[in-house]
């Protein structure tokens, strides 16, 4: 039998600067006050359900002009503040050392870094000089999913070893000041910053990650993903999203659960990307729970707003941790640029 590959522990970090919803509404409503457009916009600041969301970078920093080279130089240096806080973490919940790190899968397309972010971590924190690496860069949102199935490949092909899965995603650094684009606006109001680690392994105890999958859409290329300008990263949206995600998911998601003669009704537990209200109430719908089911889902859009790639797994971490939930088999599902179905079946013996 192959080995099958489990998650050990999980761990999750933010930056230091929150952002209150309330009061972000409140400045982009002054900062494009004679745009007609936002202000007939302003509603979604309300209707994301989000409360609160984290910056790498104060507030005030938004007012004054970025390039690229500014924005890219601030990913850097906070992405590796996040993504250490994250790893230490994580190594302490598994009970291991730093140099019991034998891979390492990193996903962030929030920004660029060569040498890639592995690089650099290994160096930060002295990793052995072995260890295997693996940067993705694209995904978009569907990168925790997808990132999370990858590290579990590379552990069942290593059963010795243990991988280090990395997520981090700075969006709120795409925000442009001077754009009243309806996508601009939206991504305003969504974006938050944050990064998350898991330890997978085929050594040990946890949820095992028992399969996983993708589907890409035809002709989906123009539903999700960044076009890169002088002044930094600028997003792309859909607003046929919600509705792809109602009719479209549920056929792919039971072609995946079909492989091993399961369906919707066979899992416990949906940990699901928030990308937004309406998207968390399609995704309700499309998996045939009731509308509120997916409550730690909710919570981290409430919490920590949509941190792209990394939310997934801010939503798998307080599933791991909350006692009062029992649950034996739960389905991942994320999506992004591609346009992209991930998908991950974990179980619990």
């Amino acid at each position: 039998m192959s080995a099958v590959p489990k998650i050990l522990a999980t761990a999750v970090s933010v930056p230091p600067f929150a952002l209150d919803q309330a009061d972000v509404a409140k400045r982009v409503q002054i900062q494009f006050s004679k745009s007609s457009t936002v202000a007939r916009l302003m509603p979604v600041f309300a209707n994301t359900g989000i409360e609160r969301r984290y910056s790498c970078v104060p507030i005030d920093w938004y007012y004054d002009a970025h390039d690229w080279t500014d924005r890219n130089r601030i990913y850097l240096e906070s992405a590796l503040n996040l993504l250490e806080a994250a790893t230490r973490q994580a190594l302490e919940r598994a009970g291991l050392r730093v140099e019991d790190v034998g891979a390492i899968v990193v996903v962030s397309t929030t920004g660029i870094a060569t040498p890639s972010l592995d690089a650099l971590l290994m160096e930060r924190m002295g990793m052995r000089r072995t260890v295997r690496r693996l940067p993705i860069f694209g995904l978009g949102c569907a990168g925790g999913a997808i990132g999370l199935a990858r590290a579990g490949m590379v552990a069942q092909t290593n059963p010795g070893e243990h991988v280090l899965f990395l997520v981090v995603e700075l969006c709120a650094l795409s925000f442009r000041r001077d754009e009243t684009t309806k996508s601009n606006i939206v991504a305003t109001a969504l974006f938050g910053d944050g990064a998350a680690a898991a330890i997978v392994s085929a050594q040990g105890d946890g949820p095992a990650i028992v399969d996983s999958g993708e589907y890409t859409w035809p002709d989906s290329l123009d539903i999700m993903g960044w076009d890169v300008a002088n002044d930094g990263l600028q997003a792309i949206f859909s607003r046929d999203i919600p509705a792809l995600v109602e009719t479209k998911l549920r056929d792919a998601a039971l072609t995946f659960l079909a492989r091993r003669n399961l369906g919707l009704g066979d899992v416990d537990e949906f940990v699901c990307h928030p990308g937004g209200t309406k998207v968390l109430d399609a995704l309700e719908d499309a998996y045939d729970v009731e509308r509120g089911s997916m409550v730690h889902s909710r919570a981290v859009m409430r919490e920590y707003g949509n941190m792209s790639a990394a939310t997934i797994l801010f939503v798998l971490d307080r599933l791991l941790n909350d006692a009062s939930r029992s649950w034996n088999r739960a389905l991942l599902s994320a999506l992004g640029p591609g346009f992209t179905a991930g998908f991950a079946l974990l179980e619990r013996s």
